[in-house]
C-alpha cells in the first residue's frame, strides 16, 4: 500500500543539485524535479528495500564528489561501490538513475509549456522561432499577406520520421509518462489541500507503475515494432496538432495584417506542412525491409488515420444537432442527407447528424475495402467506400459550407474545421512513405536483367558513358527486360516486388502515399537512371511521357559525393527525358544531403563546410536549369550528425536553399523529445514553419558585401582542410584506432542489443568505413566523448592562427562568429556538444582498452585536441563557460550530470563484467545485458540528443 504521507517524505535520493533562489522563474521546475525525485526514492525504498535505496544514494553522492571535487578518494569509493554491487542489485540501481533522467525530461517539458504560457499571459513580445515572431519580421520587411499566402500554398515543409530507435520506448512507458505530465500540469492549478495530497499520491502511483513496468523491449525489434512506435506519436501529437498549426498560421497572419479576409490570402487549399516516414520503406542495409513491410506500414498508417476520422465523425454526430425546424440547411447538405442510411424518425429534422451517419458508413466501408475490418465496427455494411480522400473532404466541406451559410460557422470551429484540415493533410495514407535503397543494389539488379535479357552481358563493367547510353535507350523502348518465365536471384526478385508493391500502394491509398525514392551512395548519373528503368519495368513510370513516376532523389553522403553533387545534378537535368519528367513534377527536383556519413567521413568542420558548399553550387546549377530545388536534410540527433536546434539550422542555410521547400529527418530519441508531448510537439512543428517563412521570404542574413563574405568563405575553406587532415589522421590513419574505438565505447554491446531492426554495420567487418553513422555517433555519445561533434576544430583554428598575424586572424574569426549565421550556428552547436562532453567520465571508458600503450597514445590525442578546441572556441567567442547564451540549457545539463554520471559509471562496470565473462551462465548474462541496455537508454535520455 502506498504511503499516504508521501508529500512529507524525507527520502533524499534525488534532491535538486543546484539551489535556485525562490524568485527564480525556474523555481517551479526545481520543485517538480525535487518532488519527482523524492517520490522515486519512496518507490525504490518500498519496492526494492532500504539496502538498494541506500546504495543508490551512496553512488549518487560519490559520483557528485567525483565530478565536483576531482576527488581521487571519491573515484576509488565509487569504483568499490560499483564493483561490490550484487547482480540482483545492479539493474535496480541502473533503473533508478535511468528513470530519474526520464522524469527530469517530463518535468522540463512541462516547464517549457509553463514558461511559454507565462510569456503569452504577460503579453510579452513574440519569441523567436514562433510564427508570430516570423510575421512581425515579415511585416517589417514589407512582405504582404498575399505574398505569404502564395509562398505557403507552394511550400512543402516535411518532418520525416525514421526508425534507428536509439530510444524506442514502449507504449506502456509513453502512456505512463503522459499521465505524469498531466499530473504535473494539474499542480499549476489552484488545488485544495486534499486535491494536492491526492495529486501527490497519484504521481507516486504512476512512478510505481513505471517501476513495475518493463522499460524496454528485450526481444529483437522488428520493423513492425518500429512502425507501431512511430504511429503512437501520430495519436499523441500529429493528428491533432499538425492541423492546429495551420490554424495558428492563419490566425497570426490575420493578427499581423488585420483587415477583412482576402480570398488571395486564403490558406484553405494549402498543405504546406505534411509528414513523411522511412519506417517500412528504407531498405538500405536492412534486410528486414521489403515489399511486405511497405504494405504493412501503409496498412497500419491507414488504419491509424481512418480510426481517427471515424472517431471525429462520430463525435461530430453528437455535437452537430442543428434542426431544420430552427435553422435552414443547404440543398447540397440535404442531398447528402438523402444518401444516408439513417432512417430514424428521431433525426428526420437533423440533417448534419444524418449526413454524418452516412459519412461514417462510407468511412467504415473504406476501412473494410483496405482490409481494416477491425476498425470498421458494425457501420457501413452497404455503403460505398470512398475512392479517394478527396471525396471524403468534399462531403465534409458540404457540412462546413452549409453551417457557414446558415449562421453556424462557429459550430465548425470546435471539430469540423480540424477534421477538414486533417483529411487534406493526411488523406488515407497518413504520411508519405519514402523508399530507399543503395545504388549498388540497383546496379546488381539491372546487371542481371540486362544479362538474362541478352542486352548486355556485363553491365556493371561498362564505363559511365556507356551505362547512361544503355539506360536512356532502355527507357525509350516499349518492351520489358523482365520475363515471368525466367528464374531470377532473390535480390532481383525482391527488389522488383518492392517496385510493384509501390505501384499497387499508390493506386490504393493515393499518389501521396509514396512520392520519393531515395538512392543512397549516389555517385553518378547512371545511379539515378537505373531507378527510372526499374520503375518502367514495374509500371510505375509511363515512358511515353515520363509521367506518373515516384520522384528519384539522389542522396549525397560522403565528402567526395558532396563535392560531385552539383555536377551530377547538372548532367541529370540536361537529359531530355529527365526534363520532361521534372516538368511533370511541377518543375521541381529534390536532392538529399547526408550529414551523418559526411561527418564520419571527414569530421565535424569539414562535413558542415562541404554541405554548405554543395548547397550553394546546387542553387546555381538549378537556377541555370530553371528548376526549383528542394533539399532534404538527413539530420540525426547529434550535432555530429547534423543535429542541433532546427530553427537556427534552417536560418543558417545558404541563401536560396529553402524557398519554401524543405524536408528533414527526425530520428531516435529526438522523436520522443520533440513529439511525445502534444504541446511541445505543436511548438516544434510551428518553429519549422516559422524558420521556413523567414529563410524563404526575408533577405539573406550575413555579410552584405560579397568580398567580405568571400573572405569568410576562403578562411572557412582553409580551416576545413586543416580539420579534415586532423580528423582523418586520427580516425583512419592511426594504427590501432579501430581497436581503441571498439574497446573504449559500447559499440559492440550496441550492436548486440535490440536497438533496432537494422544491423549496426553495413558489412560483417570492424572497419570504420563500413560502420553505420548512427552507432558511430551514438557510441561516442554514450562514453561522453562526443568526438564527431568537435574533433579537428582545435587543430584547424590553432594551425590557421599560427600561420600569420595572430591578432588580425583572430579578429577575422570573431567577425565570422558575429556576422555570418553559418559560422555562428556551427560554433553554437559545438558549444552545446562540449558542454555535454566529460573527459573524466571518458577516462573510465578508456580504461576498458586492454592495451595500455594504445590507450595512452589515442586517449592522449583526444584529450589534447579537446583542450585545443575549448581554448580556440573561448578565444573566438570570448566566453570561458559553455552555453553562456543558453542559460536554460546550461542549467539543465548542470542539474542532470550528478544523476547521469552514475549511469556512465555503472555502464562501464557492466561492460567490464560482460567482456570479462562472455560465457557466464545464461541468467547472469541476460541480467548484465539488460543492465547495459537500460544504462544506454538512461544516458540517451539524460543527454537528449545522442542518437
Amino acid at each position: 500500500m502506498l504511503n499516504h504521507d508521501v508529500h512529507e517524505s524525507n527520502s533524499p535520493v534525488f534532491p535538486d543539485p543546484v539551489q535556485l533562489p525562490d524568485h527564480d522563474k525556474d523555481a517551479p521546475l526545481k520543485e517538480d524535479i525535487r518532488l519527482l525525485g523524492r517520490l522515486l526514492g519512496n518507490v525504490i525504498r518500498e519496492q526494492e528495500g532500504d539496502a538498494v535505496f541506500e546504495v543508490v544514494e551512496a553512488i549518487r553522492q560519490s559520483a557528485v564528489r567525483f565530478r565536483r571535487e576531482d576527488d581521487g578518494a571519491a573515484a576509488a569509493e565509487l569504483a568499490a561501490l560499483l564493483a561490490g554491487l550484487a547482480p540482483e542489485q545492479t539493474n535496480a540501481v541502473v533503473r533508478a538513475f535511468s528513470y530519474f533522467s526520464h522524469l527530469a525530461n517530463i518535468a522540463e517539458d512541462r516547464h517549457h509549456i509553463r514558461r511559454r504560457r507565462a510569456h503569452l499571459l504577460a503579453g510579452s513580445p513574440a519569441q523567436p522561432s514562433s510564427v508570430a515572431f516570423a510575421m512581425g519580421r515579415l511585416e517589417e520587411a514589407g512582405v504582404g499577406r498575399d505574398a505569404i499566402a502564395a509562398f505557403l500554398r507552394g511550400a512543402l515543409i516535411s518532418p520525416v520520421l525514421t526508425a534507428h530507435p536509439t530510444e524506442a520506448q514502449r507504449k506502456s512507458i509513453l502512456d505512463t509518462g503522459h499521465a505524469i505530465a498531466g499530473l504535473l500540469a494539474e499542480r499549476d492549478l489552484p488545488l485544495t489541500p486534499h486535491e494536492r495530497e491526492r495529486n501527490v499520491r497519484l504521481l507516486q502511483a504512476r512512478i510505481a507503475t513505471l517501476w513495475q513496468t518493463r522499460m524496454l523491449r528485450y526481444e529483437k525489434l522488428t520493423v513492425a515494432d518500429e512502425i507501431e512506435n512511430a504511429l503512437s506519436y501520430y495519436r499523441t501529437t500529429f493528428l491533432r496538432e499538425l492541423p492546429a498549426v495551420y490554424d495558428d498560421v492563419e490566425r497570426e497572419i490575420a493578427h499581423a495584417f488585420g483587415g477583412a479576409p482576402d480570398p488571395a490570402a486564403d490558406l484553405a487549399d494549402a498543405d504546406f506542412l505534411q509528414m513523411g516516414s522511412w519506417i517500412g520503406g528504407d531498405r538500405d542495409g536492412n534486410p528486414n525491409v521489403d515489399a511486405h513491410t511497405m504494405r504493412h506500414a501503409l496498412l497500419r498508417q491507414s488504419a491509424t488515420v481512418i480510426a481517427h476520422y471515424l472517431d471525429e465523425v462520430r463525435a461530430l454526430g453528437t455535437e452537430l444537432s442543428a434542426s431544420t425546424l430552427l435553422v435552414p440547411a443547404s440543398e447540397a447538405l440535404l442531398a447528402l442527407t438523402r444518401q444516408s442510411p439513417d432512417a430514424s424518425p428521431h433525426r428526420s429534422d437533423e440533417p448534419y447528424r444524418r449526413a454524418l451517419i452516412g459519412i461514417g458508413a462510407r468511412l467504415a466501408a473504406t476501412a473494410r475495402a483496405f482490409g481494416l475490418a477491425d476498425i470498421a465496427g458494425q457501420d457501413g455494411g452497404t455503403a460505398l467506400p470512398y475512392r479517394a480522400a478527396e471525396e471524403l473532404h468534399g462531403e465534409l466541406a458540404i457540412l462546413a459550407d452549409s453551417l457557414a451559410a446558415n449562421n453556424g460557422a462557429i459550430l465548425a470551429e470546435p471539430r469540423l474545421d480540424g477534421l477538414l484540415r486533417a483529411v487534406r493533410i493526411f488523406g488515407f495514407h497518413l504520411a508519405s512513405l519514402d523508399m530507399r535503397q543503395g545504388s549498388d543494389v540497383h546496379e546488381a539488379v539491372l546487371a542481371e536483367l540486362f544479362a538474362r535479357g541478352g542486352v548486355a552481358p556485363d553491365y556493371a563493367a561498362l564505363d559511365e558513358e556507356a551505362k547512361v547510353a544503355l539506360l536512356l535507350a532502355e527507357l525509350a523502348r516499349p518492351r520489358l527486360l523482365y520475363s515471368p518465365y525466367i528464374d531470377y536471384s532473390a535480390t532481383t526478385a525482391g527488389e522488383l516486388e518492392v517496385f510493384r508493391a509501390a505501384r499497387e500502394l499508390r493506386q490504393r491509398y493515393g499518389t501521396r502515399a509514396i512520392r520519393h525514392y531515395i538512392i543512397s551512395h549516389t555517385e553518378t548519373v547512371s545511379d539515378l537512371l537505373e531507378v527510372l528503368v526499374l520503375q518502367k519495368e514495374t509500371g510505375l513510370l509511363r515512358q511515353d511521357d515520363m509521367h506518373g513516376t515516384v520522384m528519384v532523389v539522389p542522396l549525397f553522403e560522403t565528402i567526395p559525393d558532396l563535392q560531385r553533387a552539383a555536377d551530377i545534378m547538372a548532367q541529370w537535368m540536361a537529359l531530355a527525358p529527365v526534363a520532361r519528367l521534372i516538368a511533370h513534377q511541377g518543375g521541381l527536383q529534390e536532392v538529399m544531403l547526408g550529414y551523418s556519413d559526411s561527418n564520419k567521413d571527414g569530421g565535424f568542420l569539414t562535413s558542415n563546410w562541404e554541405l554548405y558548399q554543395a548547397e550553394l553550387k546546387l542553387v546555381d546549377v538549378f537556377a541555370s536549369a530553371g528548376v526549383r530545388l528542394r533539399l532534404f536534410h538527413g539530420r540525426g540527433g547529434t550535432v555530429g550528425r547534423g543535429g542541433g536546434p532546427s530553427y537556427e539550422a534552417i536560418l543558417a542555410q545558404p541563401p536560396g536553399t529553402v524557398n519554401g521547400q524543405i524536408r528533414l529527418t527526425e530520428q531516435g530519441e529526438i522523436i520522443a523529445s520533440k513529439f511525445s508531448n502534444a504541446e511541445i510537439g505543436r511548438r516544434n512543428l510551428e518553429l519549422l514553419v516559422a524558420a521556413t517563412l523567414e529563410a524563404g521570404l526575408l533577405p539573406a542574413a550575413g555579410p552584405a558585401d560579397a568580398p567580405r563574405l568571400g573572405h569568410f568563405e576562403a578562411v572557412m575553406a582553409e580551416l576545413s582542410q586543416r580539420a579534415y587532415r586532423a580528423y582523418r589522421d586520427l580516425v583512419y590513419d592511426t594504427p590501432g584506432f579501430t581497436d581503441y574505438f571498439f574497446a573504449s565505447t559500447p559499440i559492440a554491446e550496441i550492436a548486440e542489443l535490440n536497438l533496432g531492426s537494422r544491423p549496426a554495420s553495413r558489412k560483417a567487418t570492424r572497419r570504420i568505413e563500413d560502420l553505420r553513422a548512427i552507432p558511430w555517433g551514438f557510441s561516442w555519445g554514450q562514453c561522453r566523448v562526443l568526438l564527431p561533434g568537435w574533433y579537428g576544430f582545435g587543430s584547424a583554428v590553432a594551425g590557421w592562427l599560427g600561420g600569420g598575424d595572430r591578432a588580425q586572424r583572430l579578429a577575422t574569426l570573431q567577425a565570422m562568429a558575429r556576422d555570418w549565421p553559418f559560422f555562428a550556428t556551427l560554433l553554437s552547436n559545438m558549444d552545446m556538444v562540449l558542454a555535454k562532453t566529460d573527459l573524466a567520465i571518458a577516462s573510465r571508458y578508456a580504461a576498458l582498452v586492454p592495451d595500455e600503450a594504445l590507450r595512452q597514445r589515442i586517449y592522449g590525442r583526444i584529450t589534447g585536441e579537446h583542450a585545443a578546441t575549448v581554448r580556440c572556441l573561448e578565444q573566438i567567442t570570448g566566453n570561458s563557460e559553455r552555453l553562456v547564451h543558453n542559460p536554460a540549457l546550461a542549467r539543465s545539463i548542470r542539474n542532470r550530470f550528478p544523476y547521469l554520471d552514475p549511469l556512465n559509471h555503472l555502464q562501464v562496470e557492466l561492460i567490464g563484467r560482460h567482456r570479462a565473462h562472455p560465457a557466464a551462465p545464461e541468467d547472469r548474462h541476460n541480467r548484465v545485458h539488460r543492465g547495459i541496455h537500460l544504462s544506454i537508454n538512461g544516458v540517451a535520455a539524460g543527454l537528449r540528443n545522442t542518437g
